[in-house]
């Protein structure tokens, strides 16, 4: 295998958590500043649903999203037309990580801060942006960390539903998959170097995060 191909799947894998890591982030910190910020009927059993994907196997992700984003689907149609890559499955597995460490972030920030701003005619934008994002900004650091490591790190959806095309959805752990199981351990060996190294500074920069709001 050349310096070409062996890299693809790196750099499909960067380029896809890096997209869909920002997706979860923005989708999470959104959710997570509303669930912080109001009360209604029913909030525990949405919490619950937004945390279903850390404890559900992929298999059972991965059929979700199959039936949501499958090809006999007009959806999955126009997403394969439009992107071809496991975007949306990274995202989904990504999400609950995010969620979760926005919204200790944001449950931190002193609401008399916000409620002072409020009270000076602040809206809800201006709330976020100028009061509790900043306050909030290690919290909401590591929250995309961790949903960037997550979403580096998916197989199971993303096989079930998009397979392993090289250039649009081999990404490191299905390639790694497939390296094992066509007998290539030393290919294998050398992405889960590559996977573990990447894992290993995320890590290290979401602990980062979590050390400076101490």
């Amino acid at each position: 295998m050349n310096g070409a191909s062996w890299f693809e799947p790196v750099r499909l894998s960067l380029a896809t958590a890096a997209v869909a890591g920002t997706l979860a982030f923005v989708l999470a910190a959104f959710a997570a500043w509303k669930m912080t910020r109001v009360r209604f009927p029913g909030q525990a059993a949405v919490e619950t649903l937004f945390l279903l994907p850390l404890v559900l196997p992929p298999t059972v992700v991965g059929f979700a999203l199959l039936v949501a984003f499958g090809r006999r689907s007009w959806v999955g149609a126009a997403y394969e037309r439009l992107l071809g890559q496991p975007l949306v499955f990274s995202a989904v597995v990504a999400f609950p990580l995010a969620y979760q460490t926005a919204k200790a972030g944001f449950a931190a920030v002193d609401r008399d801060l916000t409620d002072a701003a409020r009270s000076i005619g602040a809206s809800e934008w201006q709330l976020l942006r100028y009061v509790a994002a900043p306050l909030a900004a290690r919290a909401l650091g590591a929250a995309f960390v961790l949903g960037f490591a997550r979403a580096l790190g998916e197989f199971g959806a993303t096989l079930m539903v998009a397979g392993a095309i090289p250039g649009r959805t081999l990404t490191l752990p299905t390639a790694i998959y497939l390296a094992v199981e066509t007998g290539n351990e030393a290919q294998a060996w050398t992405w889960c170097a590559a996977i573990a190294a990447i894992g290993f500074a995320l890590l290290l920069a979401a602990r980062a995060f979590h050390a400076r709001e101490a």
